[in-house]
């Protein structure tokens, strides 16, 4: 997005560049690139093209042949590079399901207690602004559901409409 707004250009123009930086960028998650999960060896980009490189040259040295059948065997271990792949990106995600899940506080309420319930958008006045109330209530847990829905009732004991989750609820400290 900057490179595009410092080139002052479409994104059209720009969109080669950056799904190229895209496809031969290593991915934290599977430690591999995208282009080398796809076709089973590292991209050339460009400048190695026109100019002489280390592959480039070992190539030429090994002859036509050696090199046909390195990239055949490239081939041959793509899906050993994809299962490999696929592990690490299992265990990254089971590395980030584990932080989120160490971050969640789990909140429960017991029948009779006083909690505040979150104001929805659709009961706030327009002409309060941003500085209308969050929390409305302080309203009495009537029952307790399965997955954390709760039956409210106001303090007149009257029923409540609708159920409310556990985290559109917080506890009314008096």
């Amino acid at each position: 997005m900057r490179r595009m707004l410092q080139a002052n250009t479409s994104w059209t123009e720009q969109l080669h560049s950056v799904l190229w930086a895209y496809r031969t960028s290593v991915q934290s998650s599977t430690q591999e690139t995208p282009f080398r999960l796809t076709y089973g060896c590292k991209a050339m980009i460009p400048v190695e093209i026109g100019q002489p490189s280390w592959r480039k040259v070992r190539a030429k040295q090994e002859g036509q042949e050696s090199n046909d059948d390195a990239l055949k065997t490239d081939l041959d271990l793509i899906d050993e590079i994809q299962v490999t792949a696929q592990c690490r990106e299992l265990v990254a995600k089971q590395l980030l399901a584990a932080k989120c899940n160490r971050q969640v506080r789990p909140r429960s309420f017991n029948r009779g207690n006083l909690v505040l319930r979150r104001a929805d958008i659709s009961n706030k006045n327009a002409k309060d602004g941003k500085l209308a109330a969050n929390w409305e209530g302080p309203y009495r847990i009537k029952e307790r559901l399965n997955g954390g829905a709760y039956i409210l009732a106001t303090l007149a004991r009257k029923p409540v409409k609708r159920t409310w989750n556990t985290d559109k609820l917080k506890i009314y400290h008096s």
